[in-house]
């Protein structure tokens, strides 16, 4: 099966969606399939070998500039591979972390709009690619933001369009009116444009089908699914008298690190120096302020001694880190919709305290990997720590369960078999219609 993969960017921000795509795609292609990992707005950046095509389609500085000045929307092509440039638009990531989801309102409608937006020209030409050069079976966008190109990427490919959903409510709550309104509106309508939407949690499914105002029939579950090769036979480090908590994820508010701190202040002034709090991950230019203000806060808890704030890490850092630990949290405050983190703690043998909300309940029912707490509540996420901290057996009894439910059910190559699965329903559905767009 050829299968392109329309991803996009984070602008150099280390995000779970361009991991889970990127994981997605490599695993298609071990299973025999061709995949195009296509990049739009801009590269991708995972910590694993990135398989993604080393170009970028509708560069994110070349549609916000076809978004505010007619001239761009005009412009020849050598200006617009110039500023499609994944050299360039590496280069600008790091401005463009303090972008904020109010601030793209106009350009998200316009995306929306599909070729009757402002970005036409920048769609037409990947429409002209895959139609032209890729020829695929089938189409995936990897979230409902990108909508808008289905229609033509039917009329023009005759292939089915999947769509994924990996958290973009989030994005789509914050933006402002009347720009929200009018994007709700055009989600709604351009859902029927596409034959499928897979979600990454039963959860996220039914939430999702409400949201975008979708067929429940149109949506399908594809557990998330992690690379364990460098877990099956992962060291954990000897049992010691020390209890070091782990947090993994992006240093900011809506990912409850505040909460943590908080709640490790109670612990520590229990348990003392038995404790210790380890805190890894990438901080956005917009975020940087609520981390100065986290390190501030240590320093006037005097619990500075018992808390490492380690920066962002690399593949080979992050495996050691979770082999360091023995408990892992992140305590979001927004209903989590991945939650990859989670799965890499567990596949570790780390038991994880995670808040009764979102996805977390669920990961928890299926791998008996950890202890929920109330959300955005501090004193009972102390208490589930505390229970873990305390009793050493029932680390080890989470930790395992969690293991290995998630090295027999939440691997890469069983996402890529489920996903490969809808495909194959796709195209079974579409050669069975009347009235086929044959390919050329």
């Amino acid at each position: 099966m050829r299968i392109a993969y329309i991803a996009t960017g984070a602008a150099g921000m280390v995000c779970g969606t361009c991991i889970h795509d990127n994981t997605l795609a490599a695993a298609l292609i071990k299973l025999g399939h061709e995949v195009a990992l296509i990049p739009t707005y801009t590269p991708l950046r995972t910590d694993e070998e990135n398989v993604s095509l080393n170009r970028v389609f509708m560069g994110g500085l070349n549609i916000y500039l076809q978004e505010k000045f007619n001239f761009f929307r005009h412009t020849p092509a050598f200006i617009d591979n110039l500023l499609n440039s994944a050299r360039l638009l590496n280069r600008l990531s790091k401005f463009s972390g303090s972008t904020k989801a109010s601030e793209l309102g106009e350009m998200t409608v316009s995306v929306l709009q599909g070729a009757n937006g402002r970005q036409r020209k920048e769609l037409l030409k990947l429409v002209e690619w895959l139609k032209n050069e890729y020829k695929p079976d089938i189409v995936q966008l990897n979230h409902s933001l990108l909508l808008g190109f289905a229609a033509e990427l039917k009329a023009q490919l005759g292939a089915p369009v999947v769509c994924g959903v990996q958290g973009e409510d989030l994005f789509l709550d914050d933006l402002v009116e009347p720009h929200k309104t009018a994007a709700f509106d055009l989600i709604k309508e351009k859902v029927n444009d596409v034959d499928a939407i897979i979600a990454t949690s039963d959860y996220y499914s039914n939430y999702m089908a409400g949201y975008l105002s979708a067929k429940p029939a149109k949506m399908t579950t594809v557990h998330l699914g992690i690379n364990t090769e460098d877990y099956v036979n992962q060291t954990r480090r000897p049992q010691q008298d020390e209890v070091i908590i782990g947090y993994l994820g992006r240093l900011c508010p809506e990912k409850g690190l505040r909460l943590l701190l908080q709640a490790f202040r109670q612990i520590r002034q229990k348990h003392g120096a038995k404790v210790r709090l380890q805190i890894a991950g990438y901080m956005s230019l917009k975020d940087k302020s609520f981390y100065e203000s986290c390190r501030q806060n240590v320093q006037e808890w005097g619990i500075s001694a018992a808390v490492d704030f380690l920066g962002e890490v690399n593949r080979a850092e992050k495996v050691d880190f979770l082999k360091r630990i023995d408990i892992f949290s992140a305590p979001t405050i927004y209903k989590e919709s991945k939650g990859l983190s989670i799965l890499e703690a567990l596949a570790n043998g780390v038991p994880v305290a995670q808040p009764r909300h979102g996805l977390f309940p669920e990961i928890i029912a299926k791998t008996g990997g950890g202890l929920l707490f109330e959300p955005e509540s501090v004193n009972s996420l102390a208490k589930a720590l505390n229970i873990l901290i305390e009793d050493a057996p029932k680390r080890r009894q989470l930790g395992e369960a969690g293991r290995k439910a998630v090295l027999r059910d939440f691997t890469a190559e069983k996402m890529a078999r489920a996903t490969t699965a809808v495909y194959e329903k796709c195209l079974q559905s579409r050669n069975t219609a009347p009235n086929l767009v044959s390919k050329g």
